[in-house]
């Protein structure tokens, strides 16, 4: 099996012209990019409205948390089961299927007049949004070469950024226009949308009918080539629970992402109710920690690039990145207790430019570890634990705020990286030339 190393001399021997030709994996790879974007004006859309349907249905901080949960409950699950439908079926009806399941139920949404419709609807929408993630790191192993991941993996996980920062503009703006319920409409409009895109642009690597020969070549010259497992079935997923660097992933993956989900679900309420913002003023500036952590994905998307082209191994640099990445996260610390509202909003996307690095990171590391036929599998399985305990951080939060304030929740998502990356450096060793699971 190729080594890490010895995938980058072979590609740089290719003819300059072969190097430059083709442009399919890329647009390949901004039509996820888009997929992320609506996913998260999608999931965005109530929390965004947070305020507005908290008052006008008393919804109570544990309440919120509890419709929030509902959904990071099954999209934790979906990303389990998403991954193995998408490594068995494939990402180009796996993922239509999914858009268009999320899109639906986005829809039916603004027919919610109740807690618990709020949550049903939320619990279904996780079910449609869990297949993304795994469909596109699936997708970038198959597409691009492994000096190429790191900025694949951060232009599509950037749309999460991206369609954030959308959401905290525009979805308040057609909620005070025509009604927050033609908020829930438009976002799953959106997703109609895209999936005619996907269906023209996307197709597996040896069957795509525009993809050239010079840039297969590219792509197959520069990645690592893995020994897939012998094993099928289910024992096939048990041979995968024992590998050291699953758990690597996954304890990574864990500790990290309630960070994310912590400030995404409840960054628009924590600035209505401690520093008293108006669903104006929360368009006016939420939407500025996203366009932070959009940054953040391309620091450590091309940090980690501009590394392994200097010879510094695959792993290492990931890893890294991912230490370094850790310091800026610490800022969302002191967030909560500054008295100026703009220094707080600073410091937390100087938080979120570092967890974007961090989870760029975090997102590539599946298919620099394990080949093609399990990534999918692999980046679930670290989403479903995400999702987990993103979900038990969520309920905790709502609990928090009811009781005391919003302070033990930064303190906590500041330090949780650390633990995240020790776990890294403790567990995850490079792939040899052995079977996937000879770690």
């Amino acid at each position: 099996m190729a080594s890490l190393k010895a995938a980058k001399p072979e590609m740089d021997r290719l003819p300059r012209s072969t190097r430059g030709a083709g442009h399919t994996r890329w647009w390949i790879v901004w039509t996820l990019f888009f997929s992320t974007v609506t996913n998260y004006i999608s999931r965005q859309t109530f929390s965004v409205l947070s305020p507005l349907l908290a008052a006008q249905y008393h919804f109570s901080h544990t309440d919120i948390a509890r419709i929030l949960g509902a959904f990071q409950m099954s999209y934790a699950v979906t990303w389990l089961l998403g991954g193995i439908f998408l490594d068995t079926f494939g990402t180009r009806l796996g993922l239509a299927l999914a858009v268009s399941f999320w899109s639906l139920v986005n829809i039916v949404t603004g027919f919610a007049n109740t807690g618990f419709g709020f949550a049903t609807s939320r619990f279904f929408l996780g079910v449609g949004e869990g297949f993304n993630w795994p469909g596109a790191s699936k997708t970038v192993a198959e597409w691009f070469p492994n000096d190429e991941r790191g900025v694949a993996v951060a232009i599509f996980d950037s749309g999460s950024s991206v369609g954030g920062a959308l959401a905290a503009m525009i979805i308040p703006w057609i909620a005070i226009v025509f009604g927050w319920r033609w908020s829930f409409v438009f976002s799953g409009a959106l997703g109609i949308v895209w999936l005619i895109m996907w269906l023209y642009i996307y197709h597996p690597l040896d069957k795509h009918p525009r993809v050239t020969a010079e840039e297969v070549a590219l792509i197959r010259s520069g990645q690592e080539v893995f020994q897939p497992s012998h094993e099928r079935g289910i024992r096939k997923w048990f041979v995968l629970a024992k590998s050291r660097n699953v758990w690597g992933i996954v304890l990574g993956r864990a500790l990290t992402d309630p960070i994310w989900w912590f400030y995404v679900f409840w960054l628009p309420q924590y600035l209505s109710d401690a520093r008293g913002f108006s669903l104006q003023r929360i368009a006016m500036f939420a939407w500025l920690p996203f366009v932070a952590a959009d940054l953040g994905n391309f620091t450590g998307g091309l940090a980690s690039r501009y590394c392994i082209r200097r010879g510094i191994p695959v792993i290492r640099a990931r890893m890294n990145i991912c230490a370094v990445s850790c310091i800026p996260i610490l800022a969302g610390i002191p967030a909560a207790q500054v008295h100026n509202t703009y220094a707080a909003l600073a410091l937390i996307c100087i938080a979120l430019w570092g967890y974007a690095s961090w989870s760029t990171m975090g997102l590539t590391l599946p298919s620099d570890l394990f080949p093609q036929d399990v990534v999918a599998t692999v980046t679930g399985l670290s989403g479903f634990a995400a999702g987990t305990v993103g979900t038990v951080f969520t309920l905790a939060v709502g609990f928090l705020v009811d009781r005391f304030s919003y302070t033990p929740a930064f303190v906590v998502a500041g330090l949780m990286p650390i633990v995240a990356t020790v776990c890294l450096f403790l567990l995850i060793t490079p792939p040899s030339q052995k079977s996937i699971v000879a770690d």
